[in-house]
């Protein structure tokens, strides 16, 4: 089995949710049986240069006929003109993460485009991956691809020891690629608003997906006087991030976009609550506890003043502190781990040869 994925999967100052799935179905499809030979993609996807789609073009190419190959979306998606030829002859899987046109800050004609090549190469698979079943039910109503060819694939979370945190109240933490989509801009203004407080926040993720945008975030930050408050961390080691969720008190995913948000399964994997924006998929990820509660508070995305009302609420209310950790240790025990994630995956690829 064939799987197309990201030249950087594996750079440790480019993590993202995407790449991490692709890395650990690849382990954990070997582990099952089921060796899989990676493709890697050279490019800026998913608009790369003619380099890249000669290049991805050539590989593909040389699979064997009838072969099962997976492809990362924002591959595969972007590129059309190079992936669909092979759908006659080959048993194309593509992994969607998140549809391209739902990246935040694209120009309408960009999104215009990059969503009509996704259509064509989605209806060209054999099959379609999603993350989460908000994904599955947009991609069969959005783009028109039938439900029986689009399979709920989850990501998995690692077991993780009960997070003790600093104070129970006063450590935020926020996990994620620095960019318009995961919306720290958001969560940094709101954090002005709430300045008299005492907290400190962590932004923790890569750079380099979006410069300019951390370049104004740095720029806010400063301007509204919470140097040493907000902290840009930078991409962190698994261990350094181990340690990060260990201090937190409250995950903050304040998102415009999220179509699983692995970090919310990562919090409450170590009994951490969540505040987050009401986007897309995460409201499904947070989920509910075994007695009904919902480990966390939910806002509308974008919409600063309702982070704000939230973030007060959290440090006035030590009876909602006390609820919401409860129900994030109820919680924890539900989680998807990342064998089941590969067990079912591997089911759905033997089912393509079978």
């Amino acid at each position: 089995m064939i799987f197309v994925l990201p030249a950087d999967v594996d750079d440790p100052s480019m993590p993202s949710g995407g790449n991490v799935y692709d890395r650990r179905v690849c382990l954990g499809l070997a582990a099952a049986g089921r060796p899989v030979r990676e493709i890697a993609a050279h490019g800026t996807w998913p608009r790369p240069g003619a380099s890249a789609c000669a290049e991805l073009a050539q590989a593909l190419a040389g699979v064997p006929d009838s072969s099962v190959v997976l492809l990362d979306g924002l591959i595969a998606c972007g590129v059309p003109e190079v992936v669909v030829p092979e759908a006659d002859r080959l048993n194309l899987v593509v992994v969607v993460h998140l549809p391209l046109a739902d990246e935040a800050g694209l120009a309408p004609e960009v999104a215009a485009d990059l969503d009509a090549r996704e259509r064509w190469t989605l209806h060209a698979a054999r099959a379609v991956v999603a993350t989460s079943a908000w994904t599955a039910n947009r991609l069969a109503e959005h783009h028109g691809v039938p439900l029986q060819r689009v399979h709920v694939v989850s990501p998995g979370t690692d077991p993780a020891p009960l997070a003790p945190g600093t104070d129970g109240v006063s450590r935020l933490l926020c996990v994620g690629s620095l960019t318009l989509s995961k919306g720290q801009d958001l969560l940094v203004e709101a954090l002005a608003a709430v300045g008299d407080l005492p907290w400190t926040c962590d932004l923790v993720g890569p750079w380099r997906r979006d410069p300019a945008f951390v370049e104004r975030l740095r720029e806010t930050v400063a301007r509204r006087g919470l140097d040493g408050r907000v902290r840009l961390t930078g991409p962190r080691t698994p261990k350094a991030l181990d340690r990060s969720y260990a201090a937190a008190d409250l995950v903050v995913v304040p998102s415009r976009a999220e179509t699983f948000g692995m970090v919310v399964t990562e919090a409450l994997a170590r009994g951490i609550p969540v505040l987050g924006a009401a986007a897309q998929g995460l409201p499904d990820t947070l989920g509910r506890a075994p007695d009904g509660s919902v480990p966390g508070v939910l806002v509308p995305p974008g919409d600063v003043p309702a982070l704000v009302t939230a973030l007060r609420e959290w440090f006035a209310d030590e009876e909602l502190r006390q609820r919401l950790t409860i129900s994030a240790r109820q919680r924890r025990g539900m989680l998807v781990t990342w064998d089941e994630t590969s067990r079912r995956l591997a089911r759905l690829l033997g089912q393509l040869t079978s």
